[in-house]
């Protein structure tokens, strides 16, 4: 029984850990490669993922609206980039920026979001493309011409709008700022990657940050209202207010998030830089164990951890298997949408059986009592 209980709760990522194991076998890529490529990615994306953790705290599911913050984040940059703010001053500027963005964004996503209790999920993604379309509009024909623009090389050609990619000065700005290299030589390998000293710090703030938020009374207010609104609300809290606070913070810090994301890349696709936020951030964190209704920073780590490390060796396997390496990219496509499609349809198979379940108890309970009268 607590070995069939282990393993539908760790499914996913014991699934992951076997593709993988399966894909470093075919594909033997050297170990200092795939060592600093899974460093790099897991440096920039961990901290996107544990901005998912609070909102499923409150019972708001995984929040697919997330590309909201990293639209805020994007914004920020942006006029960074404009001004030629550079290094860390840069990226602190930008974030302050995105800040009031973020948080205007997520009060409004948490407002829709209530008026669709049930469906967050759904909703959210839905709000992030009604969002994206002001975004673009903001961008396209606002900046550069109601807003003044100093940069000409970031405007197109007609005087006002932004260009599709930027080249940003901020580029590796906490990636630089405290660093290290590790070289540890196995036989006739060696593992070996880059440490971003201060950019780990900011992904740990977080983490204690998450720990410290869920002992706070607004933290056991959310744990409240995430295991049962109509009893929180009977508790006296107002369960509408707790929801949207953990839609802004969500929110905020995926603009953080996105921020450490692209200046560790160092360019910015303007238009379509936020499109797989919610889709990679909600698939590592169900690759680490987390449900709709359950997740915890480990979940985040090591789902970050396989998901990407799947990313870095289905090429390779596909190639060493097929000659081409398109093969493992379009596996990794499939897993990664799949992942999502599979945990949405187990936490709905749950939530039915644990209604069932609830029903046939209270029958019974009924049952015994005429009984016993």
């Amino acid at each position: 029984m607590k070995k069939t209980k282990f393993l539908n709760k760790y499914m996913v990522p014991i699934l992951f850990l076997v593709i993988c194991g399966i894909g470093i076998y075919i594909a033997r890529p050297p170990l200092a490669y795939l060592t600093g490529e899974l460093a790099r990615r897991m440096v920039r994306n961990t901290f996107l993922v544990l901005a998912l953790i609070i909102p499923i705290l409150a019972g708001m599911g995984i929040n697919f609206g997330i590309p909201l913050g990293a639209m805020a984040g994007q914004i920020g940059l942006i006029f960074v980039t404009d001004w030629g703010v550079v290094g860390v001053k840069g990226l602190f500027l930008a974030a302050i920026i995105a800040t009031p963005i973020a948080m205007l964004l997520g009060h409004f996503s948490g407002r829709v979001l209530n008026k669709a209790r049930g469906r967050e999920m759904i909703t959210s993604m839905m709000l992030s493309f009604f969002i994206l379309g002001i975004y673009m509009l903001f961008l396209l024909y606002l900046c550069g011409s109601i807003i003044p623009f100093r940069n000409n090389k970031i405007i197109l050609s007609q005087g006002y709008g932004v260009k599709n990619a930027l080249k940003l000065d901020v580029a590796k700005g906490f990636d630089d700022l405290l660093k290290f290299n590790v070289n540890i030589p196995i036989g006739t390998q060696k593992i070996a990657f880059e440490v971003p000293v201060f950019t780990i710090i900011l992904i740990v703030l977080l983490c204690v940050f998450t720990i410290w938020f869920k002992k706070t009374k607004i933290g056991h207010d959310m744990r409240a209202v995430g295991l049962g609104q109509k009893v929180a609300a009977n508790a006296g809290l107002n369960t509408d207010k707790i929801r949207i606070q953990s839609i802004v913070i969500s929110t905020v810090l995926a603009s953080y998030g996105q921020i450490i994301y692209l200046q560790n890349i160092g360019t910015l696709n303007t238009y379509a830089g936020q499109d797989q936020a919610a889709l990679y951030a909600a698939a590592s964190l169900l690759v680490g164990g987390a449900s709709v209704s359950n997740a915890s920073i480990p979940n985040a780590i090591i789902g970050t951890a396989l998901f990407h490390l799947m990313f870095i060796v289905m090429p390779q396997a596909g190639k060493a298997l097929t000659g081409d390496a398109m093969i493992g990219e379009y596996f990794r496509t499939f897993l990664s949408y799949g992942v999502v499609t599979v945990a949405l349809i187990m936490h709905a198979y749950e939530r039915q059986r644990g209604l069932e379940e609830q029903r046939r108890n209270t029958r019974l309970k009924v049952q015994k009592e005429i009984k016993a009268n």
